[in-house]
């Protein structure tokens, strides 16, 4: 047996051999929280639901992999809602996501999951007031606090976040934090909490290089995993569009965007510059689009944020910045621009589209050298990738 093999018939067993709760009744959850749960709109739980949350309020760690749009985030988000001791106004839960638009969003989950139980998380990301997220968290009011790496990092080593009574650490994207620029800063928060934490590693892609470093602080885990072959999106149709020549992708893209009925879409580019230039020539050209990228300022990038949700902007052009956790329910159509360098990101972009189960469409623009890079991400997940027909808008209504 290959080792490719074997890992994937781990990640099989590992998923079916997890307890199923086919509803949130059944998951013996605090009253208050079901009443948010129902609020919220939820009615059945998701695959990942239903065998994650329950191990997580038991204080067993998690290695769960979920696709993107399955309800991962209010996976994590009910587990330490029921795990929290609502008497206790002291940080018990630390979340922690490698984008600032991310963390905002999962504190947005957290917030309307616990609006009937007293509790009240806090966001703590860079481009806010570092005294403001002292003296909130120093007054102890926040059981939950959801952030980035380094302002976590920060507010522990001036001991704002107590991680005395910190029970439970969850790591959103973790395939992201513990890879790259985060490693370090994973690392480091890692030495300053107790050893007794307990500890969730969330993603919808999980390499098999992070399951082994997972290995170095999870006990006993709980792995919820999935096959690559099972990641890519039922719902979401993938085209590829072949173009001989880079600078042509501008008036191609024009070009279909004059013949679709889209509804929202997110087109991604690798780098910021080629965001920019891209946005102003589409604006030159009479078309309504925004964009976004890590080098602009926090406010901006939630001005931005906000006008894409409010629908003021149809078209959204983004580095992959924005690949991971955002969730826009009017995103039907994703245009990869660029493939993307990493293959990890090729299923978190895509992801944008078809949100819980709903239909969507992704589109490759690829040029001879990006050839080999298609195949690779085809193989890699076991998927096809088609040419894009010419009678295309027929998926575009």
């Amino acid at each position: 047996m290959t080792t490719d093999n074997k890992n994937n018939n781990e990640r099989e067993s590992d998923y079916e051999n997890v307890p199923i709760f086919s509803s949130f009744d059944d998951m013996n959850l605090k009253d208050n929280l079901l009443r948010s749960i129902y609020a919220y709109g939820f009615e059945k739980p998701s695959a990942i639901q239903q065998r994650a949350i329950v191990p997580l309020y038991k204080g067993k760690d998690v290695l769960a992999q979920a696709q993107s749009g399955t309800g991962k985030t209010a996976t994590f988000a009910i587990g330490i809602l029921q795990k929290i001791d609502n008497s206790k106004s002291v940080c018990q839960a630390v979340i922690l996501a490698p984008t600032r638009e991310l963390a905002k969003q999962i504190h947005k989950v957290i917030t309307e999951l616990s609006r009937y139980m007293g509790v009240t998380p806090w966001l703590c990301v860079g481009g806010q007031s570092v005294m403001e997220d002292m003296r909130a968290l120093q007054t102890g009011n926040h059981q939950i606090v959801v952030g980035t790496p380094g302002r976590i990092y920060d507010m522990i080593n001036r001991e704002a976040i107590c991680t005395n009574d910190l029970h439970l650490l969850v790591l959103d994207e973790a395939d992201e934090l513990l890879e790259r620029g985060f490693k370090e800063q994973i690392y480091n928060i890692f030495q300053t909490i107790p050893e007794s934490v307990q500890v969730g590693l969330f993603s919808a892609t999980m390499p098999n290089d992070i399951i082994d470093v997972s290995k170095k602080f999870l006990r006993e885990p709980i792995r919820i995993l999935v096959k690559n072959d099972e990641l890519t999106l039922d719902g979401i149709k993938q085209f590829y569009l072949l173009i001989d020549k880079d600078e042509w992708k501008f008036e191609t893209l024009c070009d279909l965007y004059d013949q679709m009925n889209v509804g929202q879409s997110i087109v991604y580019c690798n780098k910021k510059q080629r965001v920019e230039e891209l946005a102003k020539a589409m604006i030159s050209n009479d078309f309504q689009v925004s964009y976004m990228h890590g080098g602009m300022e926090m406010d901006e990038r939630n001005q931005v944020m906000r006008s894409f949700r409010q629908s003021e902007t149809r078209v959204l052009i983004a580095t992959d910045l924005l690949a991971r956790g955002i969730d826009v329910q009017g995103v039907n159509v994703v245009i990869n621009f660029d493939i993307p360098n990493n293959r990890e990101n090729y299923i978190h972009r895509i992801g944008r589209s078809g949100r819980y189960g709903r239909k969507g469409v992704a589109l490759n623009f690829v040029t001879p050298r990006d050839t080999e890079q298609l195949e690779a991400i085809e193989s890699h997940y076991q998927t096809s990738i088609t040419e894009l027909p010419e009678d295309f808008e027929q998926f575009f209504k």
